[in-house]
Order: structure tokens, then C-alpha cells, then sequence
């Protein structure tokens, strides 16, 4: 960074500085928990000897608060996959059941909405379509944050509803599903080979919230890849050029996780395992009657605190799957 030529490349400077940067708070945030961890010891000894009741409660105050730092810590050096520092696209497809499934797509978005929150990202909706009486038909979310990506990359198959319906009204129970894709957002260096002949492109008009040029001009944009039949949207932006240019980027991204996805099936063929890849899988399941409990079918993991998951508190579940991937 002291080379006198390395302004040259402003966009080059910038990666090295931001890479430099995320190392500098990896390494402070561990000398931070280890003087912190030492302060303890120390308060530790004292209590030891006076034995005091105000003294104890902030030991184990702060004690409680480390020991949420420290697993926080655990989990970030986990994320070391090539894209895992990446901003997330996010996917939400409800399966068939009409309302049911439409209504517990929107659930999944307020929950990753509220994870999303919490961690301090920003959530940018990139295509959203309502569904017919109640919830969403589809929605595409641009989660950006340092390591998005590589949190939510657990949160990719199908998810799995069981409740009684509020739309029956019989009050019988009812099974949901709806599928979550999860891509990385790629950056240019990123070299995804696609020949315009392939692609098809369709404009038309937007709908749902974004203003006065709703329904009013065709600024939406649909690309369909046509050997792969990979299709992508955007009707966020007001600008038609722009929209097209965030399509492309999902395409990119959906090519290049269809590309990863093929290379992991020959390798897992080569070693004689069965590895299931794909929306077909399911990966979660949500009970909320007869009894309450969120089991991820891949880890175990379980909690019975189904409202807590809802609110968003999806950290058990991502801390479990990047574990198992050790």
C-alpha cells in the first residue's frame, strides 16, 4: 500500500484495502478476546477472595458476552469458501398449494429479512411478485454485507410448513413447501462465458411498490438463458438498462452455482457417495402443530423455539451446517 504506483488502479487499490481491512479486524477482535479473557481471570481471583455478590453478577455478565463474541469469532473463520465474503441473491419460490405455500414464502421473507437485520445487513428487493389472495408468488433479495453469502449458502433447498391453516376453515392441518436459492453476487473479475444467441430477452411492465413509473413504463427486464432454461428478472430499478444489467449479474451467478454444483456431483461420484444437490432437497422442517420444533434434517440441529426462528434467530442452524462441513 506504500508503493508510490498503487493509485494507478483505483479498483484493484480499493479490493487489497478492503481484503487488509477485513484482516486487521480478524486479528484485533482475537487480541480483544484475549485481554478481555484476562480481565476476567482477574476478576475471577478477586471474587475469590472477597466473595462479592455485585462483583460475581458482572463476572458473569461478562462472561455470558464473550462467550457470544467467541462463537461469533468461531463461525466468521469458517467462512473460508472462495465466495463466502460475498453479497448474497437471495430466492424465494413457494410450492404447490396455492395461498398456503404463497403465505409461508412471505413468512420466510420476514424471517431472512429479520436475520438480516440483526447482522446489520442491508436487504435490497430485486424482483417481487404478491401472490393471488395472500403472501408472495416469488421474490429475489440482494442481502449485502460482509460474508453474507457465505452465512446463508446453508439456508439453500426446500423448506417444509406444518400447521393448521388460518385459510381453512375447517382448522385442518396443512404441509407447506418452498424452495430457497442461494447464489453469490459476483463481482466482474468473475469470467462466465455467454453467448447472446442464448439469451432471451423480454421487457415489460413492472408492478408493486417502487413509484410513479409503475405500470407505467417497460422498464422490467426478463432474461431467459435458453440451453440451461435459467430464467432471471429485475423490476427494482426505474431505469430498463439498469434492470437488465442486475438480471445478467443473477444469470451469471445461478451459471456459475449450476457450474460448482456439476463439479461437486463428479467429485462425490468419484468417491462413490450420493450427494443430493438442488431444490429437491429438503432441508428444514417448521412444526407448528401438534407440537412446536424446527429440525434441520441435515445437522440434526433442533430448537423448539419456533417464534424465535421466525423472529430471524437462524445462527444455531448456520453455526451447525458450516460445522459439519469441517
Amino acid at each position: 500500500m506504500s508503493h508510490p504506483d498503487f493509485w494507478n488502479d483505483n479498483e484493484a487499490a480499493q479490493k487489497l484495502i478492503d481484503a487488509t481491512n477485513v484482516l486487521k479486524m480478524t486479528y484485533d477482535t482475537f487480541l480483544a478476546m484475549q485481554n478481555e479473557l484476562e480481565e476476567l481471570f482477574l476478576m475471577l481471583e478477586m471474587q475469590e477472595e472477597d466473595d462479592d455478590e455485585d462483583l460475581q453478577t458482572e463476572l458473569e455478565e461478562r462472561m455470558e458476552h464473550l462467550q457470544e463474541k467467541i462463537t461469533s469469532y468461531e463461525l466468521d473463520l469458517l467462512l473460508n469458501e472462495p465466495y463466502d465474503k460475498n453479497n448474497a441473491i437471495l430466492e424465494l419460490h413457494p410450492g404447490a398449494g396455492g395461498t398456503e405455500s404463497q403465505d409461508w414464502g412471505s413468512m420466510l421473507l420476514r424471517m431472512y429479512t429479520r436475520w438480516a437485520e440483526k447482522h446489520g445487513f442491508t436487504v435490497e428487493t430485486l424482483d417481487y411478485l404478491a401472490g393471488d389472495e395472500a403472501g408472495i408468488k416469488s421474490v429475489t433479495l440482494l442481502i449485502k454485507g460482509h460474508n453474507a453469502y457465505g452465512y446463508l449458502r446453508s439456508e439453500k433447498g426446500v423448506h417444509r410448513l406444518v400447521r393448521i391453516s388460518p385459510f381453512d376453515s375447517a382448522s385442518r392441518r396443512h404441509t407447506s413447501f418452498c424452495s430457497v436459492d442461494i447464489m453469490p453476487e459476483l463481482d466482474d473479475n468473475v469470467e462466465i462465458d455467454i453467448n447472446p444467441d442464448d439469451l432471451k430477452v423480454d421487457v415489460f411492465r413492472a408492478s408493486g411498490a417502487g413509484g410513479q413509473h409503475i405500470n407505467k413504463t417497460s422498464s422490467a427486464v426478463r432474461i431467459t438463458h435458453i440451453p440451461t432454461g435459467i430464467v432471471t428478472q429485475s423490476q427494482a430499478q426505474r431505469s430498463q438498462f439498469k434492470n437488465r444489467d442486475q438480471a445478467m449479474s443473477m444469470l451469471k451467478a445461478k451459471l456459475y452455482q449450476l457450474e460448482m454444483e456439476k463439479k461437486a456431483q463428479e467429485a462425490a461420484s468419484l468417491k462413490g457417495e450420493q450427494l443430493e444437490i438442488g431444490w429437491g432437497s429438503q432441508i428444514r422442517s417448521y412444526v407448528f402443530h401438534p407440537y412446536s420444533m424446527v429440525k434441520d434434517h441435515r445437522t440434526n440441529y433442533e430448537t423448539g423455539n419456533v417464534n424465535s426462528v421466525m423472529d430471524g434467530d437462524l445462527d444455531g442452524f448456520i453455526d451447525a451446517y458450516l460445522k459439519m462441513q469441517l
